[in-house]
């Protein structure tokens, strides 16, 4: 059994849930994966589609009868039903599934200490007119004499590869190959991305698509109205009932005199 999509980070949005919550999501481009090979244990996978090919690239070719874009091999389970060259679609995730993405952080070049790590910098008074953004003291003092490895200094900062974990799918659209996923994920757009199922998330309901959302709107005002021409319907016919009642007493009264 497969776990693991290769895919695409799209754009950023929000879902509303039934509550009016604001709930900020990313929408991922999840393309049929096809097996480019099997071994024991794993799965390699390829997405999307390169326009040269080396000669190195023939069994991938072979395999899936393009050159995908992205190939990576994934962890999974071992299943007679797959073969290289099947394709694998988004439908593998269901709402409410948790998943952890991986992919890599956008590059922000050389950045200073105060970018990099969060410094606070320096002094802004007393004579500091050229301090405000330094990093300060990087030794230790004359024991043990040097500077300890992994000290936060500046430095390249980002285009490293990050996992966030503990993700919530939205929605799944099988149609567009759109996976919905609650929060923010790494990189940039259309920057590559391995989204592996690791669970259910427990004690979420997820807020429901855009269409079903003013359907459920639409559904809850008819009831309203509906509801609301009951109570006027039976109003009148009680009006009516005590109208009718009123004139037969009179006419009663009037013959047992006579």
């Amino acid at each position: 059994m497969i776990n693991s999509l290769l895919g695409t980070k799209q754009n950023m949005t929000v879902r509303f849930t039934k509550q009016g919550a604001r709930v900020a999501v990313t929408n991922v481009m999840v393309e049929p994966n096809v097996v480019l090979n099997i071994v024991e244990g794993k799965t390699v996978l390829g997405v999307g589609q390169r326009k040269k090919i080396k000669k190195t690239d023939g069994m991938y070719v072979k395999a899936a009868g393009i050159m995908p874009r992205f190939i990576k091999e994934i962890k999974s389970e071992k299943s007679e039903n797959i073969k290289s060259g099947d394709k694998i679609t988004v439908s593998v995730f269901e709402p409410g599934d948790e998943i952890k993405v991986t992919g890599t952080t956008k590059g922000k070049g050389f950045a200073g200490g105060v970018k990099r790590w969060g410094f606070r910098g320096g002094p802004k008074t007393h004579g500091q007119s050229d301090r405000h953004r330094a990093p300060g003291s990087i030794g230790a003092g004359t024991t043990p004499g040097r500077v300890y490895k992994g000290k936060h200094m500046a430095g390249h900062m980002g285009a490293s590869q990050i996992t966030v974990t503990g993700l919530e799918v939205i929605d799944v659209d099988s149609t567009n190959n759109i996976l919905t996923v609650k929060g923010a994920i790494p990189g940039a757009k259309n920057g590559f991305l391995v989204i592996e199922k690791t669970g259910k998330v427990k004690g979420y309901t997820p807020p429901p698509p855009p269409n079903e959302e003013k359907a459920a709107e639409k559904e809850e005002q008819a009831e309203e109205e509906a509801k609301a021409a009951k109570a006027e319907a039976s109003e009148n016919q009680t009006e009516v009932v005590e109208q009718e009642s009123q004139p037969q007493t009179e006419s009663e009264g009037g013959e047992n005199a006579g």
